[in-house]
């Protein structure tokens, strides 16, 4: 059947910036019910999730139930006589019932609908007949949710920016995309601008390039045809990128700078996360430990791989882990993507991928600023006022035990925001084997805390190993192989830098084997010391570390020298085992008073 525009076709009021606020509301801890729904109803399907934002947990977006249903609306699109789009009739009825489907499940969670939000994209921008869409959708949910059209620069606020953000804590910056069914944004995010998110969507581009659409004009074309959408692709995505350098003077200076600013980019949409999970499939790391694509991150060398990737594709006929048949379908067009990118930016830092998406974004929104720009990742360990001292105790004698001219850029337990998750772990599980405490820090690390905000891929590897070693990572074959790929997430981020997680897990061991319970403050500043040096004097051999941990006698009453001897001995040979181009000398020194 033809689609044709409904006569009955009435105007519909999109979100823009300027409306922003109005229309979306904001969110309270008093509210009476803490539950939202959101439907996203993207180019190349429709997602509905239910997220709690109840306190104290209201920053992680907490999901309660999450679906996705199979219906590209932007394949659906019909042109009509005039060289326009719509939706023919069959496909309304579909997206209803869809809608009455969610709206069922929705009240099971007694969730009002007042805070159920149906969200258009794209296909719904491009269809003229979007109006009769909205229509059936909210008779489909009695009139009673709230359906929207997102603006181009609203979507890349929700989906490029804030979605990408609801994933993420202490991001300085870098290019925000987001690549779904029918449409690419790109923007700049800096966070030390005022009202950075306004400001990204404000000058962020938007480009007619979504997988969808794209595979719809290769799959057709001929070779002239192709190369022709091809070089309209690889245009946009240089001029988009810039009129963002023109917009952001930090942007400017980077590329300017060519290969000495290098140039950090966060992806999220279905088609770029379409591409991470290649990239992961073809990761060196292998079998890479963490199923997630949500902040899978990779260098610019690795993400430049195209060829590799079409070749995969192409060649590979098994499952990949994260791609969908009909993904894979679309990867030619992904990948047109991709490569303008490159050919537009060449000096690409690192990439993280994100899960999040218009769904996480809108929410974000809804927060408050101090909320939002807030760190999870203390909530998560649940320190109470009667500990905080304590907390903040151990983590400065931690710090004290890592060498002052440690490189600045080495990701640790403690720059990465861990520090009170670590050691809420040191004195866990005291009354099990180490056997069994190794193994657990591992496989927690990974699993723990689903897509939380914070909890990157690099973090899991940094915070599993330092645990690990805290119980001198006693580990089984399986975990040996767990402990191999978390400590090649960790080095891939920086050179060395699974060394001192397991270096910050060696001196948790020496204090938890003086204080087999959670000590005083106060007993602790008395106890013990560190002081440790790394000398880099000698650059092709290996750099010498001495960690000097000086303990008050008092508290080494009944332990022997050739106790503290025996455990000095095997923290050496931890440390001394992971790192060829690293020594570590370990010494424990009685203080007498």
């Amino acid at each position: 059947m033809t689609a044709q525009l409904a006569t009955h076709d009435k105007p519909f009021q999109a979100i823009t910036l300027d409306t922003l606020a109005s229309q979306l509301g904001q969110w309270s801890p008093d509210d009476k019910n803490q539950l939202y729904a959101i439907v996203d109803m993207g180019s190349n399907g429709i997602r509905f999730s239910i997220t709690s934002l109840a306190p104290p947990t209201t920053r992680l977006l907490m999901p309660l139930y999450s679906t996705r249903a199979a219906k590209s609306l932007y394949s659906a699109l019909e042109k009509l006589p005039d060289g326009k789009q719509a939706f023919p009739s069959e496909t309304i009825d579909s997206v209803a019932t869809i809608i009455k489907r969610f709206v069922a499940i929705a009240d099971k969670y007694n969730l009002p609908r007042s805070n159920f939000l149906i969200l258009g994209t794209a296909a719904s921008r491009d269809a003229t007949n979007a109006g009769s869409l909205l229509s059936a959708i909210s008779e489909a949910a009695s009139n009673q949710a709230r359906v929207h059209i997102l603006d181009p620069a609203v979507e890349t606020l929700f989906g490029a920016v804030m979605g990408s953000r609801s994933c993420l804590t202490n991001v300085k910056g870098g290019l925000f995309l987001d690549l779904g069914g029918g449409s690419v944004q790109m923007t700049w995010v800096d966070t030390s601008l005022p009202d950075y998110e306004i400001q990204a969507a404000l000058y962020g581009q938007s480009l007619p390039f979504g997988a969808a659409k794209v595979i719809g004009v290769l799959d057709k074309a001929g070779d002239k045809d192709r190369h022709a959408e091809v070089a309209n692709i690889n245009a946009g995505v240089r001029n988009a990128f810039l009129a963002l350098c023109s917009k952001f003077p930090k942007l400017e200076a980077a590329h300017q700078q060519g290969k000495d600013a290098p140039i950090d980019l966060y992806m999220c949409g279905g088609g770029f996360r379409g591409y991470g999970s290649m990239l992961k499939h073809m990761d060196p790391i292998c079998p890479y430990p963490i199923s997630s694509i949500n902040t899978y991150s990779v260098p610019g060398t690795l993400f430049r791989k195209t060829k590799e990737m079409r070749e995969e594709n192409e060649r590979y006929e098994g499952k990949i882990f994260g791609l969908s048949k009909s993904r894979r379908q679309q990867f030619p067009a992904i990948l047109a993507v991709v490569e303008a990118l490159i050919d537009a930016v060449p000096h690409i830092g690192r990439v993280t991928f994100c899960a999040g998406s218009n769904r996480q974004g809108i929410l974000m929104m809804k927060l408050p600023r101090d909320l939002r720009e807030s760190n999870p990742l203390h909530m998560l360990a649940q320190v109470t006022l009667d500990e905080q001292p304590l907390f903040e105790t151990l983590i400065r004698l931690f710090e004290s035990a890592l060498p002052d001219n440690l490189d600045a850029q080495m990701p640790t337990i403690f720059n990465l925001g861990l520090g009170p998750l670590f050691v809420r772990e040191i004195w866990s599980n005291m009354g099990f084997s180490s056997d069994t405490n190794s193994s657990f820090a591992l496989n927690s690390a990974v699993t723990r805390n689903p897509e939380c905000p914070g909890l990157t891929h690099v973090a899991r590897a940094i915070l599993g190993l330092a645990v690990c070693a805290r119980w001198e990572a006693s580990l089984s074959p399986a975990d040996a192989l767990l402990y191999k790929g978390l400590c090649g997430i960790a080095d891939s981020h920086c050179k060395h830098a699974s060394f001192w997680a397991l270096f910050s897990g060696v001196t948790a061991n020496i204090i938890a084997f003086i204080f087999p319970r959670m000590p005083q403050p106060a007993a602790l500043n008395k106890a013990i010391s560190f002081h440790a040096t790394l000398d880099t004097s000698h650059k092709h051999d290996k750099k010498k570390i001495t960690l000097n941990i000086n303990v008050d006698a008092e508290y080494l009453i009944g332990i022997d020298d050739e106790t503290l001897d025996k455990l000095t001995h095997s923290l050496q040979s931890l440390l001394n085992k992971k790192d060829d181009h690293q020594s570590c000398k370990v010494t424990v020194c009685k203080k007498n008073r």
